[in-house]
């Protein structure tokens, strides 16, 4: 036996990757904040970005990307795991896992990578998450990211060879919009398009074109990590996985379990791996990231993860993935939310249903504080029928809910009831319940257990943990 061989037979009894060095790829994982996908220029929206835009015809783009729930701090920790958020712990917002989590940096580490976070954080605890971390202060106006940090990292790996996963976090587009100035201009209040779910104000539309420029600056994020792989001569070694998180802070998106909430962009460029300009109509999620990395650079996949990798989808070996995603939403601790409202989804390729599990709770948090919500509320009292009845629909939500994703892509129609769906209905919420019994979600008493499970470093602080 050649020592090749001979290295490649003790890999596979250890269970550790035989890659070499120079064959595994760098990761480099960009993520937005608040980004509802719709809104990006190759998904078919109105914002500016040339750079993610180009990106997405030298890889893949995915149609049909979701997340386990829409909200920041359980999709990190969603992402870096490999777990559905109730399993790791972290599903309310403001969260932290259970300490025998392990994340993304345990499975990358022994294979030979730096991997390295900057910008945006929001994960606990520190033991279960120790990335190489580096953030900008958050006066400076420029961005979280520490593009010097970031730049450093890619000299001294093209210096030593050596392979790095680097999460690149930005803080854009969530509120306050203060960082896409520069790009308002390409943007008029009277000319954007809204979506049939939100109220046509004036309030809404000033407030949506500052949105639609943060995207501009996130896009502009984009293009500079790009630049530096190729300064680097990075780039034709290097996983890039672009996302955009869950949907944006207005009605019907974060902070539900809509389309426009739980559905993501994601593109993925990797030289010599990925056809160029492709795109999949695949069903993927946010907890496949982590085994997808994991596979990539040669690591054994733990039996542990809940997400499957998509190198065989990249690859092109298959294009299918799954035949189910799913996904919670804990109202309990959201600033100004109410003091429960849990709700479940799962969604096929053509339908999703979602399960209200207090309908009989008003749904309601910070948002009914801000000036373009209350301009739905004036515009619903002086006698207007669509304000009415988004103001209606958003506070009060029947048990279930029930839409077709292609003929209904908004979610306007709830289909749930109706005879000609019975089959569907009652597939999808057999399924669905299955999912929370395998994950240990017990409903309305794991919302109101979401206490437990926030406020990481004051429950340390005073010892409770």
């Amino acid at each position: 036996m050649n020592l090749k061989r001979l290295f490649a037979t003790v890999g596979v009894l250890l269970g550790v990757s035989v890659v070499s060095a120079s064959e595994r790829p760098n990761f480099l994982f960009i993520i937005a904040d608040d980004c509802t996908f719709r809104d990006i220029g190759c998904y078919g929206g109105q914002a500016y970005t040339p750079n993610i835009d180009h990106l997405a015809t030298e890889g893949m783009k995915f149609n049909h990307c979701f997340q386990a729930t829409a909200m920041c701090s359980p999709t990190r920790h969603n992402i870096y795991t490999g777990l559905y958020p109730v399993k790791s712990g972290a599903y309310p917002n403001h969260t932290f896992t259970h300490p025998d989590v392990k994340s993304i940096v345990h499975y990358l580490k022994p294979l030979g990578y730096r991997v390295a976070l900057s910008g945006k954080t929001h994960i606990n605890p520190p033991e279960v998450f120790p990335f190489e971390y580096s953030e900008v202060q958050k006066n400076d106006t420029k961005s979280v990211i520490d593009f010097s940090a970031v730049e450093k990292l890619m000299k001294e790996s093209s210096e030593s060879g050596n392979p790095f996963a680097l999460f690149a976090c930005s803080n854009e587009p969530h509120g306050p919009f203060t960082k896409g100035v520069e790009f308002r201009k390409k943007y008029d209040a009277e000319e954007i398009s809204l979506r049939p779910y939100i109220v046509d104000t004036d309030e809404t539309r000033e407030s949506y074109v500052k949105y639609l420029a943060e995207i501009s600056f996130f896009d502009q994020e984009v293009g500079r990590l790009l630049d530096l792989l190729e300064k680097y001569n990075l780039a034709k070694n290097t996983m890039v996985m672009v996302v955009s998180e869950q949907g944006n802070g207005y009605a019907f998106a974060k902070w539900s379990c809509y389309e426009s909430g739980l559905g993501s962009a994601m593109i993925v460029r990797w030289p010599g791996k990925v056809k160029q300009g492709t795109e999949t109509n695949a069903l993927v999620e946010y907890v496949d990231v982590c085994p997808t990395f994991v596979d990539a650079a040669g690591g054994s996949l733990s039996d542990v993860l809940e997400g499957s990798s998509l190198v065989p989808l990249l690859t092109g070996k298959t294009d299918e993935h799954k035949k189910y995603v799913y996904g919670i939403q804990t109202t309990r601790g959201i600033n100004g939310g109410a003091p429960y409202y849990p709700i479940r989804t799962i969604r096929d390729k053509n339908y999703r249903l979602i399960m209200n599990l207090t309908p009989e709770a008003k749904f309601y948090n910070g948002i009914v504080n801000g000036d373009w919500f209350k301009s739905w509320e004036r515009k619903a009292e002086g006698g207007d029928e669509h304000a009415a009845a988004m103001i209606d629909r958003y506070h009060n939500r029947p048990a279930i809910e029930l839409y077709d994703v292609h003929a209904d892509p908004y979610e306007m129609t709830n289909i749930a009831g109706r005879k000609a769906y019975e089959e569907v209905q009652q597939r999808l919420t057999k399924k669905l319940i299955e999912w929370m019994n395998a994950e240990g979600d017990k409903g309305l008493d794991t919302e109101l257990s979401a206490d437990d499970r926030m406020g990481y470093n004051k429950k340390k602080r005073e010892g409770t943990l």
